[in-house]
């Protein structure tokens, strides 16, 4: 067989293979894991989930190793990569700001929560969503602890975790990938603020309504046990922080996602001599060690008030392992047949970057939907032609279709639990706190039933 060109990303001596259907089995297996375990045996899948994890992704890796030579080990080195920059961001923006107190002095009143939601959609633009999310959950949970609801938590994922964080590449992962690839910084938040706007108010509306109904039911929550009591001193303004050195290192957590970009580019043009260090995630590593810098340098009063435990990063890092490995050959899949899809304007980018985007790694998804509108153009995905594609002079439908894309992915992120990292960190955060939280399927109802028809009014309004 011809051997496969080494520039084409996929290192090996075969060309890339065929991948069957029949392979997307084990991600299927994965989810369905997730989402039916926790209601046959809660107990079992509590000691059990990273051995379905482990389980599943060893038997993939070995597949993949044994079945597919050069370009299944070439494949798994890169799911290898990408996960350690996944957890490296998600671990140490937990463990960051889990030195950070964030004490709002306010009454759980809807217009409070409102108030910190929003802001929260606006900071998720700055720090990412995940930032964002770790930042202030505690603070919506112990502002609500008389009252919390599990609805309060899914609202937060919907606004904060994900739609939220649509204007910069900072906010969401799939914009961030864009970026690297020729989308300029700010062309997002150019041309995405008006759908950002209407999707944001629209779900703060919705949840101001919902939040009013639950403040007359006033019923007590156990949460109020598990969240301990913030030692204030009277007077002061009434949002306080405590922590400042662990917002520096949250800074430098975020600016790290720059590093390995910038190196590459340096290595290119003025320092050749860092080429040596292109591929290597410098940047991840970096994270790591200001997240173990934070946890050395971090009171023990501040971890103590946001009830800090490092299981909700172990529970996430250990389910996406299993993630990560079964789901390289529905991606594949994608890539392969991504172009052959019956796609013809920007709804249907929309809608089928969205659909897929809730159930697999949302970046990915962009990419593959991305290459596809390039692919009907006669485009390869490369930075000059990222330019004539946003040019609407040279291609008419590009912005609109780019725009398309961008929203389905960070939009449709919040549809299930794994659409987005931060959404089953949020969701594991607030279950350590002691509040049960929806089931896989429960919480695909909410979204469905609350999150869906709002995004298809952005359809309706902007898309069609």
């Amino acid at each position: 067989e011809p051997e496969a060109d080494h520039d084409d990303g996929h290192a090996g001596h075969h060309a890339e293979p065929i991948i069957p259907p029949w392979l997307c089995i084990p991600f299927a297996l994965m989810l369905l894991s997730i989402a039916l375990m926790p209601f046959i045996n809660e107990h079992f899948w509590e000691l059990h989930f990273p051995d379905f994890a482990f389980g599943l992704a060893s038997l993939m890796i070995t597949y993949y190793l044994l079945a597919f030579g050069d370009y299944g080990r070439h494949q798994m080195l890169h799911v290898g990569l990408e996960y350690y920059a996944f957890i490296a961001l998600i671990g140490s923006l937990f463990v960051t700001s889990g030195g950070i107190l964030i004490d709002v002095r306010a009454a759980p009143r809807p217009i409070v929560n409102v108030a910190l939601l929003a802001s929260g959609a606006v900071l998720a633009n700055i720090v990412g969503t995940t930032g964002a999310s770790v930042l202030l959950i505690r603070p919506f949970m112990r502002i609500n602890r008389e009252r919390l609801h599990p609805l309060h938590i899914v609202f937060f994922i919907f606004i904060v975790s994900n739609c939220g964080g649509a204007l910069t590449p900072i906010g969401d992962p799939p914009l961030y990938l864009g970026f690297l690839r020729g989308v300029p910084f700010f062309w997002t938040l150019a041309h995405l603020w008006l759908p950002w706007l209407v999707c944001v108010s629209l779900l703060l509306s919705v949840f101001y309504v919902v939040d009013t109904a639950l403040a007359r039911r006033r019923e007590d929550s156990p949460v109020a046990l598990l969240l301990p009591e913030v030692e204030r001193v009277p007077g002061g303004l009434p949002v306080q922080f405590k922590g400042y050195g662990a917002m520096v290192l949250l800074a430098l957590v975020v600016g790290f996602v720059f590093l390995d970009p910038l190196i590459a580019s340096l290595a290119e043009g003025r320092a050749p001599w860092l080429s040596a260090l292109v591929g290597i995630p410098v940047g991840p590593t970096m994270q790591i060690l200001t997240a173990l810098l934070a946890m050395r340098l971090a009171g023990r009063d501040i971890h103590k008030a946001n009830g800090f435990t490092l299981f909700p990063v172990k529970e996430v890092g250990f389910l996406f392992v299993g993630i990560f490995a079964t789901m390289a050959p529905a991606l594949a899949f994608l890539a392969a047949h991504g172009k052959d899809l019956p796609l013809h304007g920007p709804g249907h980018y929309y809608f089928g970057t969205g659909g897929l985007s809730g159930f697999l790694d949302n970046a990915p998804t962009y990419l593959n939907f991305l290459q596809a509108a390039f692919s009907a153009q006669d485009l390869s995905l490369t930075p000059d032609n990222v330019r004539t594609f946003l040019d609407a002079s040279q291609t008419p439908g590009g912005p609109a279709i780019l725009g398309a894309i961008s929203l389905g992915a960070v939009f449709f992120g919040a549809m299930t639990y794994i659409g987005n990292g931060p959404n089953f960190m949020v969701k594991s955060i607030a279950e350590a706190s002691g509040l049960r939280m929806p089931s896989f399927f429960g919480y695909l109802l909410y979204s469905g039933l609350i999150l869906l028809p709002i995004l298809v009014m952005v359809w309706a309004i902007f898309l069609r």
